[in-house]
């Protein structure tokens, strides 16, 4: 089983498909008038989403990081 399936859909999401539900959780969330079940359920999404933008952002940091330790040809 590959690890993409372990962790499940949300594994597959892009960092701008991430980033666009994380935006519209926020903006259900400010907008209010969800009982408070369901602004827990949104509050952990959010979390969620905000770790899989967080774990792409890491992973462009350290390809940056990468490149710029080769050595120019």
């Amino acid at each position: 089983m590959s690890d993409d399936t372990k962790a499940g859909p949300d594994a597959r999401l892009s960092y701008e498909q991430a980033r666009a539900e994380l935006a519209s959780v926020v903006e259900r969330l400010e907008a209010g008038g969800t009982s408070l079940e369901e602004s827990l359920a949104l509050w952990e999404r959010g979390e969620a989403l905000a770790v899989i933008c967080q774990r792409w952002l890491d992973g462009a940091r350290a390809r940056i990081d990468a490149a710029r330790q080769e050595p120019a040809s």
